[in-house]
């Protein structure tokens, strides 16, 4: 058995500073002692954003265990080594990411999964029992190497230096996997809850007065060196390509819905750049809990836009249920503190281009359609990620 604090060191020594996950009883003294870590003061970065409270360590709670692999990932794309750490029940969650996010962008993020119903284990409740039993099958089926959490203080480093050293060789995930008992209970106690913030108003209805396209080239006019444009998978990617190509963007595929928690992950990592994260409504009702996260996170250099066509369009044109959902509201309840809604791209343009830090959901209805000649990028998405890790450049240190 082991302290907690000996592994988040070590870890943390090796240059991990962010962790993302869901809570598990197991992992109780983890999530405790890197949610109390000390803050400072806020500080101004070089652009004028007010960049949150210098911390050694960051914890984020995710709504469920994909959105914490996507959290993560999106912290090592912009240099910050990660940690996602959750329950073995809900690694099913977490494989639509682990196969077309981490693998498919080759990210390396170091996964703690949780070993609840262990064959020949503690006992446990039946919910268990099965995903118990294939744990380190499915982790193997998704090409994930892995090995049990250590035990003894003494196992700690080489455990940390043998993911690493995968890590960085391969350019994806490791996985270590958590049997009860292996950390001490903590005398940490948990962090209190944070305040009820009020909640935004939610803005009038949109019209949809242009297309997807018309307002992703207001976006991409205005884009400035120091932002990244993170565009959904889909038609979403594909048109912003074919705007032009520029290395600030990264266009998602597969992973459908992680976009809003990759740049939440690197809105942290890099607080200096401002991240804009295009989404889609098909894309954002599959992980709507996101938005609860990144109202609670509340990251000053996040800007969050929703093109609304009420379908999804790549893939055959079927309706989405966007028209009976109130997104503003949403994302008004879920903590946002400024809900914008716009119709044309004379808006669009203004309202991002507007620099004023401060996390801002955008809402903007557009008409479906689409060019029969849409282009596909030629780069492969590792090659897209690395890219981008490429302009964005070395990380400093608050």
């Amino acid at each position: 058995m082991i302290e907690a604090a000996d592994f988040i060191e070590a870890a943390s020594a090796r240059g991990f500073g962010l962790y993302a996950g869901v809570p598990c009883s197991y992992l109780t003294p983890f999530i405790n002692y890197v949610a109390s870590r000390g803050v400072g003061a806020p500080r101004v970065a070089r652009d004028g954003f007010t960049e949150p409270p210098p911390q050694r360590l960051r914890y984020i709670g995710a709504a469920n265990e994909g959105d914490a692999v996507a959290i993560a990932a999106g912290a090592a794309l912009g240099g910050l080594p990660a940690i996602a750490m959750f329950q073995n029940s809900g690694l099913g969650n977490a494989v639509n990411p682990l196969t077309s996010l981490t693998w498919t962008f080759r990210i390396p993020v170091l996964l703690i999964v949780t070993w609840r119903g262990e064959p020949g284990g503690a006992a446990d409740e039946p919910q268990h029992e099965l995903m118990g039993k294939i744990t380190p099958q499915m982790l193997e089926v998704m090409g994930i190497p892995w090995a049990e959490f250590p035990r003894e203080t003494g196992a700690i480093g080489p455990a940390l230096d043998r993911a690493c050293e995968y890590m960085a060789a391969e350019q994806r995930p490791y996985a270590l996997i958590m049997r009860k008992g292996s950390v001490a209970d903590s005398r940490v106690p948990a962090p209190p809850p944070r305040e009820l913030r009020r909640r935004a108003s939610s803005p009038m209805e949109g019209e949809a007065n242009a297309t997807r396209r018309q307002m992703l080239g207001a976006i991409q006019m205005v884009l400035r060196n120091d932002d990244v444009a993170i565009a959904t998978t889909g038609y979403t990617g594909r048109e912003l390509y074919a705007l032009g190509d520029k290395p600030c963007q990264l266009y998602m595929v597969g992973s459908m819905g992680c976009a809003a928690s990759l740049g939440l992950g690197l809105a942290a990592a890099r607080p200096e750049k401002r991240v804009v994260v295009i989404d889609g409504d098909g894309a954002l009702l599959m992980r709507l809990g996101v938005l609860t996260t990144i109202g609670m996170e509340r990251p000053v250099n996040l800007l969050h836009i929703l093109l609304d066509n009420g379908m999804h369009e790549s893939t055959g044109g079927q309706a989405t249920v966007s028209p009976n959902v109130d997104f503003r509201a949403l994302a008004a309840a879920s903590g946002y503190p400024r809900v914008l809604a716009v119709s044309d791209p004379d808006e669009m343009r203004e309202f991002v281009d507007w620099r004023i830090p401060g996390l801002r959901f955008i809402y903007a209805p557009v008409r479906p359609g689409v060019s029969a000649e849409l282009p596909r990028p030629v780069m492969t998405p590792a090659e897209v990620a690395a890219r981008l890790r490429a302009y964005l450049g070395p990380r400093y240190e608050m």
